[in-house]
């Protein structure tokens, strides 16, 4: 049974349940029982027009947004306006509650998805970005946006606060202290949107997504801000829409400074407190200019 959603809208679904915890401390000898309330993971299926197109295992909530962040950061449409709608797929889990665990995607009448969708032998987990991605010279190839990556500025004190203002809007973290999260955020370091889930790349997937519902790629004038680790993937999911700049709380991987030192992006790794490394074009962290001005 389908229930139609057209156009774009939440995703459906819990997106913290209720657990009991045993808690063991062994230093005082002590265990105590309470319910804890932890995150949400179940599987998402993406078709486009009935066929599937990939499996991930997410965070319900934001469904829509994933579907489109995803099908531009793989290349497989260009903008949002060439979706018609999207609607949920509902189900019955074995406890009689529906699920909505499948959005169907229909393209506007003569539309196409613009590349051949990698083949997904089996399901993606929460952890897994663009898998299938043989090499850096691959996702050069795959881009649109290369000459809009070295625009922006930015100023050093801008990048050091935005890891507290990722954590300020953070509030299914704050809940549970499991989920990722991701913001796109303008170079005066003011939000713009954030979006959080089980998986990192999810959470790139839903933030860019629900940004291109609104505005086209490419997004040469903001930042992406993760919780997480800056890696390959997530490097090449914002150089798809055309972002200059990856701010990460966590470490690089060598193959993301790679990709971004070709790409022309900024990456930046361990932003925490008033620090944080630059690994991949510094040149646009401009201290003392207009971090509103564009080159």
């Amino acid at each position: 049974m389908g229930q139609a959603l057209h156009g774009y809208g939440a995703g459906m679904g819990r997106v913290t349940t209720r657990v009991p915890r045993l808690r063991v401390d062994v230093g005082s000898g002590v265990e105590s029982s309470r319910p804890d309330t932890v995150l949400v993971e179940e599987p998402l299926e993406v078709r486009v027009e009935g066929e599937a197109l990939a499996t991930t295992m997410r965070t319900p909530g934001d469904d829509f947004d994933y579907a489109i962040g995803h099908l531009l950061t793989e290349g497989l449409i260009h903008s949002a306006h060439e979706v018609a709608a999207m609607m949920h797929c509902t189900d019955v889990d074995a406890s009689g509650v529906a699920t909505f665990n499948v959005v169907d995607v229909t393209l506007r009448p003569g539309g196409h998805l613009r590349a051949r969708p990698r083949a997904r032998t089996e399901t993606m987990t929460s952890a897994c970005g663009v898998c299938g991605s043989q090499s850096v010279d691959d996702v050069r190839s795959a881009l649109r946006y290369a000459a809009d990556l070295g625009r922006a500025r930015i100023s050093p004190s801008v990048v050091a606060g935005l890891p507290d203002t990722l954590r300020s809007a953070q509030k299914i973290f704050e809940r549970t202290g499991g989920a990722h999260a991701a913001a796109l955020v303008d170079t005066a370091g003011d939000l713009r949107v954030v979006r959080e889930d089980v998986g990192r790349h999810n959470a790139v997937d839903k933030v860019i997504g629900a940004l291109a519902r609104d505005t086209d790629p490419p997004f040469g004038d903001l930042v992406l801000v993760v919780s997480a680790r800056a890696s390959f993937e997530l490097v090449q999911k914002a150089a798809m829409v055309g972002l200059p700049a990856l701010v990460a709380v966590g470490a690089p991987s060598s193959l993301a400074i790679s990709l971004a030192q070709k790409v022309g992006m900024t990456l930046v790794a361990f932003a925490r407190g008033t620090t944080f490394s630059v690994y991949a074009h510094p040149e646009r962290l401009v201290a003392g200019q207009d971090v509103t001005q564009n080159i």
